[in-house]
């Protein structure tokens, strides 16, 4: 398990960006080779990226890249000059577009051969975009494609235009027009022992905008958001984070659980509630997210 509560974007081809970065506040920062770097930019983003990996300090970070789409040209050489030479500076890679899972055990072969080549002991783990209705209707099996997938992310710019959303009306829609998608995200995900993390909410001058996504996403069981801003960054950790008082409740249910199954009951009573093992088991889930903040 890894803290993903905050993905700060990044673009790879701008360095003082990358600095800031490091320097930021958020869980995981993932250098973009994709949607935020110029076709012209593409491969020299590359080298931009592995020297930020190697040279600036990133912390107690994940240390992230997303590559280009597996259907452009640009992908498979993303996904070796990464690896290959930023080594273990290099934590995890985020695959975008995928539509199967197919898609997903091509880059875990390709990063077999290259951990083998390599000697590389700890693997390269993989994060994976469903931003394709495609994805959507595969998405349990994107979701156990390979042990190395830790996360799904929800994309909703390019699902929006795969799906045929129409985004000048979504304020005429009646209730979360993402509920769905959301929902049918985590639950794969959720059913994988994976985690799922929200995508990107474009309006930066409107943070309780992104307060409120952030908030439906964590409600669902999110375990984060991206955050293409580092204003942002402070709302996704707050977010989904619980309060020292939702920290402490869990712990009183737990242990008033553990007293009363000691004393041979299948419930308890606290604070003139009754609990039981589902209530546990929902505490349970806020103490793990405790713990990853050493709550």
């Amino acid at each position: 398990m890894r803290l993903r509560r905050s993905e700060l974007s990044t673009p790879a081809s701008n360095e003082h960006m990358m600095e800031r970065a490091a320097a930021s506040a958020a869980d995981l920062v993932f250098l973009d080779l994709e949607d935020s770097v110029a076709p012209a930019e593409k491969e020299s983003a590359r080298d931009k990226a592995v020297r930020a990996l190697k040279t600036l300090d990133w912390g107690r970070k994940t240390r992230a890249v997303r590559v280009n789409g597996l259907e452009t040209r640009y992908a498979f050489e993303d996904i070796i000059q990464v690896v290959t030479e930023a080594g273990d500076r290099l934590d995890l890679l985020i695959v975008p577009k995928v539509k199967s899972a197919e898609d997903v055990r091509w880059v875990d072969v390709l990063l077999r051969q290259l951990e083998e080549k390599l000697g590389r002991r700890r693997p390269v783990a993989l994060e994976v975009l469903i931003e394709e209705v495609e994805a959507m209707i595969n998405v349990d099996a994107i979701a156990r494609a390979c042990p190395r997938l830790e996360a799904l992310i929800f994309g909703p710019g390019d699902y929006s235009g795969s799906q045929g959303v129409r985004l000048d009306a979504i304020s005429s829609y009646p209730g979360d027009v993402w509920h769905y998608a959301r929902n049918r995200i985590v639950v794969a995900a959720r059913a994988a022992g994976i985690d799922a993390v929200d995508g990107p909410y474009p309006d930066i001058r409107k943070p309780e905008g992104y307060r409120t996504e952030a908030t439906r996403a964590s409600v669902l069981g999110f375990a984060g958001k991206w955050a293409i801003h580092p204003s942002q960054i402070e709302i996704a950790n707050e977010v989904f984070a619980p309060t020292a008082k939702e920290a402490e409740q869990a712990r009183r249910l737990v242990a008033a659980m553990a007293e009363a199954e000691a004393a041979g009951q299948g419930a308890a009573v606290l604070d003139g509630r009754m609990i039981d093992a589902a209530t546990v088991r929902i505490a349970r889930n806020v103490l793990r997210r405790a713990e990853l903040i050493s709550m």
